[in-house]
């Protein structure tokens, strides 16, 4: 059975893991990058906490010993359903079982100006780019000469308040209370204001109202001001203008505001639901096509539990992975009326604002931890779900020199793209 996956995200990682040397399977894994990006501590890349080799791993390195699991480096430009066809950068792919884990990408919402100038954070390239506009940020401030000037480089406004613009907030304002003040004796670091802007009432949207109070406390603890039920109208790379009419001045916004799917062309607009996100059944199948499936963040699932589908998160899409490779061994094996339709059991959620500054939301038994407890369970599974020995140990070493000595030591600037 020829399958093919396209995406080496948590999901497709996953199930080609679990397909790795099992016969008949004929695994062919595709992505426009030769290495596994780990997510969710893009930020910390970005805000020069960490390396991005710490958080990548080479995919041919994790299948160095696989019979059946090729990788071709290349970007999907289409899909040929009546030829079971792949259209990619490197040619056609026949295949049997399609496996679309392409994830999600940024939703700007249609606002062109705002993607033009404003900094996304969800590829390990768009978290450098960041990290160099940062760093060059405050040198350019150290060559201005009134305060006025310096605040526009010293601002920072970080648009949604889910866990990424909750987590580099955060890691920002650390960063200008511990770091740069010894890095830059010549500026005044209580010009800086870093703002948090969220559309809705409340942080953290999907997390409990504790968390999200908690969270909010933390970050004002911080320093940061938090403005809920607030929207960025527009920004021309000088000052953001609110909808209520305030003009922010500043050189950088990071928009954190919303995710869309990643879907090629050859997919049925009546298999897209909300959010750019392809509708498939309880086993991942899209209900017009049995030999093609969606899994992670770009499946749309409808299910008793999840009525306006399952939250793009990483546990999800290496649930529907598992649950996936059981089915299609099952296929094989010719046990199709075995298969087992798709439930997610939630483990929690959780977030990180800083040093001891966590929360975590437990379902089952419900319970609702903050502080040093959620930072440290926070931590603990960040390091176990890090591929590879070597970079659990840099994260870790990274993660320790830091909280000993309140500092980072990857504050490098290398040419790069910068505002």
């Amino acid at each position: 059975m020829k399958i093919v996956i396209v995406g080496a995200g948590f999901a497709g990682l996953q199930l080609a893991n679990a397909l790795n040397n099992k016969k008949p399977f004929q695994v062919t894994l595709i992505d426009k990058h030769n290495y596994h990006q780990f997510q969710p501590l893009f930020y910390q890349v970005a805000t020069a906490g960490l390396d991005a080799s710490n958080i990548s791993f080479p995919l041919r390195k994790i299948f160095q010993n696989s019979k059946n699991v090729r990788i071709q480096l290349a970007s999907i430009t289409g899909i040929n359903q009546a030829a079971k066809q792949v259209i990619t950068t490197n040619g056609n792919i026949d295949y049997d079982k399609l496996i679309l884990a392409t994830g999600a990408d940024t939703n700007f919402f249609g606002n062109a100006a705002l993607q033009a100038k404003t900094f996304p954070m969800k590829t390990t390239e768009e978290a450098l780019q960041l990290r160099y506009q940062l760093l060059q940020n405050f040198e350019n401030a150290a060559k201005e000469i009134t305060d006025e000037a310096r605040k526009k480089w010293l601002n920072i406004v970080v648009v949604g308040g889910g866990a990424t613009g909750v987590e580099i907030s955060g890691a920002i304002s650390e960063l200008r209370n511990n770091v740069l003040p010894k890095d830059y004796p010549e500026l005044d670091f209580k010009l800086m204001n870093i703002y948090l802007l969220e559309g809705s009432h409340k942080l953290l949207g999907s997390m409990s109202e504790a968390s999200s109070a908690d969270c909010k406390n933390y970050l004002e603890k911080l320093k940061v001001i938090v403005r809920t039920q607030t929207i960025l109208e527009s920004y021309d790379g000088e000052n953001a203008l609110l909808k209520n009419g305030e003009t922010i001045a500043t050189k950088t916004v990071i928009w954190a505001a919303g995710i869309k799917g990643n879907i090629p062309s050859g997919i049925a607009e009546n298999n897209i639901a909300r959010g750019n996100r392809i509708i498939v059944n309880r086993y991942n199948n899209l209900t017009t096509n049995n030999n093609i499936f969606a899994v992670g963040d770009l499946a749309y699932m409808q299910t008793p539990l999840y009525p306006n589908g399952h939250p793009q998160v990483a546990t999800v899409a290496i649930d529907q992975a598992k649950n996936m490779a059981k089915n299609l061994i099952l296929l094989t094996n010719g046990n199709s009326h075995n298969l087992k339709p798709f439930e997610y059991k939630d483990k929690g959620s959780m977030a990180t604002v800083g040093r001891h500054l966590a929360v975590v939301d437990i379902p089952k038994p419900k319970l609702h931890l903050k502080g040093f407890i959620a930072w440290f369970i926070w931590m603990a599974l960040h390091l176990v779900l890090i591929l590879g020995v070597k970079n659990k140990i840099q994260v870790f070493v990274n993660w320790m020199y830091k909280y000993f000595t309140y500092d980072q030591s990857l504050r490098l600037l290398f040419k790069g793209k910068a505002g």
